[in-house]
């Protein structure tokens, strides 16, 4: 068989276990929150999952891994730490997955203005919601079929359309970097076949989203694997809620 004809079978057959709910999922930021229910997600639909913490301290990831039957491999990368990623991309060098999905994201007091911010807040605010989830994707793409998917968690309050109320807007800022950092990275990227998605899961009731958000996490996220699952084969960049529905830039 031919090199062209041998990597048209890799693809076809990858194309084929990701649909037949045997995808391989490469998670960054699964942890808590929506990142660990996103890795809990893949694995009840018989996926296969690597999913990163922070530090070496055990989560509530690890106690999944105990009911995973094997399909859960946990890798210790911060985000923010950009030889870390480097590391994990050397370590899964020889393998290759039907989707990335990068998970990040800190908040900050929403009353905090650019009048009152300290830059170092807003430094922090802008890596890691922005510049380290932009910088995986860089580091990690090439592990992913070129049939496959990446995705990154953004946001709705990154949508500058719609904006009217005003408040968290240093996080606004910072989401909005990132899906405009995204844009950039779809323009040098047009003739990629990989299906580029920004995700908004609705307002939800985790650590960063607070109690008093209107969506429970099992509300939103088997939302936002559905709506990424819909678009695999779709070229270009999409950025949309839970529902599958497209959010104005």
């Amino acid at each position: 068989m031919s090199s062209i004809s041998e990597n048209a079978a890799s693809e076809n057959s990858a194309s084929q276990n990701a649909a037949s709910g045997n995808a391989t999922v490469l998670l960054i930021g699964a942890s808590r929150g929506l990142g660990y229910a996103i890795a809990a997600e893949y694995l009840d639909r018989g996926s296969r999952v690597v999913a990163t913490v922070r530090g070496s301290r055990r989560t509530a990831l690890h106690e999944l891994q105990a009911t995973a039957d094997g399909r859960l491999e946990i890798e210790h990368v911060d985000i923010n730490a950009p030889e870390q990623v480097q590391a994990l991309r050397e370590r899964l060098d020889a393998r290759r997955f039907d989707l990335l999905f990068v998970n990040a994201g800190v908040t900050n007091s929403p009353e905090e203005t650019t009048a009152d911010v300290t830059t170092d807040e807003f430094t922090r605010l802008m890596i890691t919601n922005a510049l380290s989830p932009m910088r995986a994707i860089e580091t990690l793409g090439d592990l992913v079929h070129p049939e496959g998917s990446m995705a990154i968690m953004s946001s709705r309050q990154g949508s500058i359309a719609h904006n009217e109320r005003g408040g968290f807007e240093i996080y606004r800022a910072s989401k909005s970097a990132l899906n405009q950092l995204m844009r950039s990275y779809a323009a040098r990227h047009r003739h990629d076949r990989r299906t580029l998605l920004l995700m908004a899961p609705g307002w939800v009731k985790t650590e960063l989203g607070g109690p008093n958000a209107r969506l429970t996490v099992d509300e939103s996220v088997p939302g936002v694997v559905r709506a990424i699952e819909a678009q695999r084969g779709r070229t270009g960049l999409h950025f949309l809620d839970y529902l599958g529905q497209t959010v104005a830039w």
